[in-house]
């Protein structure tokens, strides 16, 4: 078992990595009013890759070629094949049922190292889930959001879930790699690698990148939806993860509803309503929970192959 104190810097960790994923809903608003998903989601790397520029240049990312094949695989799912399908559907779909998918998150996550990664949370810790997760449909449900974009589909639910389930691989390939290698190494080559897959993308699908044309407001959002929601929440979500089990990290994903929503009602006046206030306090209270009455048993490999 982690040492306490690590156990507790990891939670935290994971925890303010939920909170930047959750201000992205509220950045990527402000920046797909002026340019289409692709674009967006390239420009939040690029900010991302800008960030971590000085570990690129300082630190050598010291890996052998089947890590470096692990490493390209993981950013390719997480990053292009993830974020453009995820996107997708959220342009088919409503945001209400886009976030109840994303809330499914936390059992995907657990289930997965379960199956994957050799991890077993005891019965309180999947109690915890299942109370986060019923909390996240909460928000998603009691949230009050125009639907002048259309009506819900079962395409795009199913291609917000399909990326979820893509987001897996990722975290667990990173989980991987962590076992001989820092955080911030593998965080820093694996979001220049997704940027250098989506250069190649992107303009492919959806034209070059604007530069034109695009106000200061738009820039400041791209740029902070980066560094915060995409380079320090990644490094924080990956060290996160190497002091306690992905398993029990995934609750602090349905902070990301939570934050959403939260910033929907400050910055943009809308309604959560009572229903999502209780979907609110059982995300909390899960996670109290589980941070400090669950335990979980990791079984990790002795080492990576080589």
């Amino acid at each position: 078992m982690a040492p306490t104190h690590n156990r507790a810097s990891g939670f935290l960790a994971c925890a303010t990595a939920g909170a930047f994923w959750g201000m992205g809903f509220y950045f990527g608003k402000i920046a797909l009013a002026e340019m289409a998903v692709g674009h967006m989601v390239f420009y939040r790397f690029f900010f991302a890759v800008l960030a971590m520029l000085p570990v690129l240049c300082l630190h050598r990312p010291g890996l052998n070629r089947s890590q470096w094949g692990i490493l390209l695989l993981g950013a390719f799912l997480g990053i292009p094949v993830q974020f453009l399908l995820q996107f997708k559907g959220l342009s088919l779909t409503t945001v209400s049922h886009a976030a109840l998918m994303v809330g499914m998150m936390p059992v995907i996550l657990a289930v997965g190292a379960t199956l994957f990664a050799h991890e077993r949370l005891d019965w309180i810790g999947w109690v915890s889930l299942v109370v986060s997760t019923t909390g996240a449909g909460l928000i998603a449900l009691g949230s009050r959001h125009s639907h002048a974009a259309g009506d819900p589909s079962l395409a795009g639910d199913l291609l917000v879930v399909l990326s979820l389930v893509i987001a897996l691989f990722w975290i667990l390939c990173n989980k991987r790699l962590m076992a001989t290698h820092s955080a911030l190494i593998v965080t820093a080559y694996s979001l220049f690698s997704g940027l250098l897959m989506l250069a190649l993308i992107v303009p492919a699908m959806y034209g070059l990148p604007p530069v034109h044309g695009i106000s200061l407001k738009t820039w400041l959002a791209l740029a902070a939806s980066g560094v915060l929601c995409t380079a320090a929440s990644t490094f924080l979500w990956n060290y996160g993860i190497t002091h306690i089990p992905a398993s029990q990290a995934g609750v602090f994903l349905n902070m990301e509803p939570l934050i959403g929503s939260i910033l929907g009602i400050v910055l943009l006046g809308e309604s959560l309503g009572p229903t999502g206030i209780t979907g609110g306090i059982l995300i909390l209270v899960a996670a109290i929970t589980l941070t400090t009455k669950s335990e979980a048993r990791t079984k990790e490999p002795d080492c990576i192959p080589t």
